[in-house]
């Protein structure tokens, strides 16, 4: 939190005092604004970046977030923004991809940074437009209850085809039947299309995820590739009245493929990416390729990673210092060694899903209930599988879900509720989490995973792995 310089000083002073008596790793994490020197062709920062603002985007580059500094490292140098199709509006409605992939918020969206920017705008950013930036489009766009689930969750709302078709534009026949329970955004009236809200996705160390050969993007998987992804994005989010042609989604690709960011600095920890430290740290790291480094911390080497900070005794720290870094040592061997029942009844751990490479959508139980928290304003289905069809692995032939997830692309009931597995970096720039934007902070991220796993973490255990996902 931000101390007010209008404080009485002996409150002022009570406040500061008090903190200092907490156990360090349970420290509360101040949101910092050092005054910051920058070179005057990059402009000094500013939390938005407007789309057409012309300036070039420094080549290493850090923001402030609520546990330290993010950093952003451009593999190939400086980028001129000037035209280029990832910070260029190519639709009718004033957006362009860096709209929802913001380089302050890990190039993501932070709901701090939009419902600043409505504030700044009185909602009148392209970032509102209403085909998804709005509940629903039928709505009145000038009232922010229109807005209500992009200002109070991250959402945005998005429209798929129903029943799905291939690439190839073949129909599917799904082998379920959805009904819609619940309408409270009034967009789910239609019979050929079903509307779900998700978070934006992070642009950036993509090179780790979107391989060659290919792979599953987005939530649902929809997307193989970085450019049918952009072309898809410009097309919908952006209201592209064409595809961009082949040069300027290779343009947005090759940009994508060359950004990496991770956290580099925490408020307790100091920094994250020093020469010689832990070699999972750091975006440098991950742009060098640096064996066992990647969007997912590799479970086989992920303690070895941090042999550097397990000798604390031979290092010159603070003690508070000292205590934090204990704190994400033990959050360490949580996330790669405590033992817990996943949801198919295989022993697993935390790095058992998140893992290196590309990962299959899964269904950890944050759409579906009843694993899932109801959330009123959400739509809400029921999903009835075939008697022919296989049925989900956990929930039988009859449940309820508020976003069938991957299952709107396959058409397969075994697959509803199943979400593509986020990457662990830049977590605390890009807050709320999950894909409907369920858990506030990382707190209630880790404690959502320890009901639903029955983990047994205690209090310390949480705030242990709290701090060590707060560092990548």
């Amino acid at each position: 939190m931000r101390i007010s310089s209008h404080l009485p000083r002996m409150l002022l002073l009570t406040l500061v005092l008090g903190a200092a008596l907490l156990p360090a790793q349970q420290q509360p994490r101040a949101v910092i604004d050092p005054v910051r020197i920058m070179e005057a062709r990059y402009e000094v920062d500013r939390p938005w970046w407007d789309p057409d603002r012309g300036t070039p985007f420094a080549p290493s580059k850090d923001f402030d977030d609520a546990s330290g500094k993010l950093r952003l490292l451009n593999k190939s140098g400086e980028v001129q923004t000037n035209g280029h199709p990832f910070f260029t509006p190519l639709g009718s409605n004033g957006r362009s991809c860096l709209t929802c992939h913001q380089p302050s918020s890990a190039m993501s969206l932070s709901l701090d940074l939009i419902r600043l920017r409505w504030a700044d705008t009185n909602g009148k950013d392209p970032l509102f437009a209403a085909f998804d930036g709005s509940d629903c489009p039928d709505l009145t766009q000038d009232k922010e209850e229109s807005h209500s689930l992009l200002l109070k969750r991250g959402l945005f709302r998005i429209a798929l085809q129903w029943p799905p078709v291939t690439a190839s534009g073949r129909l599917l026949k799904p082998d379920f039947r959805i009904e819609v329970v619940s309408d409270p955004t009034g967009c789910n009236s239609k019979p050929d299309s079903i509307s779900v809200y998700r978070r934006p996705r992070v642009a950036a160390n993509l090179d780790y995820i979107a391989l060659p050969a290919g792979g599953i993007l987005m939530a649902d998987g929809r997307e193989s590739t970085l450019q049918s992804q952009a072309a898809s994005a410009a097309l919908t989010h952006e209201q592209a009245s064409a595809t961009p042609i082949p040069a300027q989604l290779k343009q947005i690709e090759d940009f994508e493929r060359q950004l990496f960011m991770a956290q580099q600095w925490d408020i307790l920890g100091g920094l994250l990416g020093e020469p010689g430290g832990p070699p999972l740290l750091g975006a440098e790291n991950l742009a060098r390729g640096v064996a066992g480094v990647g969007v997912f911390p590799a479970a086989d080497n992920l303690a070895a990673s941090f042999d550097t900070w397990r000798n604390l005794s031979a290092a010159n720290l603070a003690i508070r210092q000292r205590a934090f870094r204990e704190s994400v040592l033990r959050g360490v061997d949580l996330f790669a060694s405590r033992v817990f029942r996943l949801a198919d009844g295989r022993q697993g751990t935390c790095a058992s899903c998140h893992r290196q490479g590309i990962n299959p959508p899964i269904d950890v139980g944050t759409t579906n209930l009843p694993t899932a928290k109801e959330s009123p304003e959400l739509p809400l289905f029921r999903i009835t599988c075939d008697a022919s069809a296989s049925p989900h692995p956990q929930l039988g032939r009859t449940f309820l879900t508020q976003d069938p997830g991957r299952a709107l692309i396959t058409g397969k009931c075994a697959d509803v509720g199943s979400i593509v597995i986020q990457q662990l970096r830049g977590l605390t720039a890009r807050a709320p989490y999950f894909a409907n934007g369920s858990a506030r902070d990382l707190r209630e991220l880790v404690d959502f995973f320890d009901r639903r796993f029955k983990m047994g973490l205690t209090d310390n255990e949480r705030q242990d792995l709290v701090n060590f996902l707060s560092i990548l």
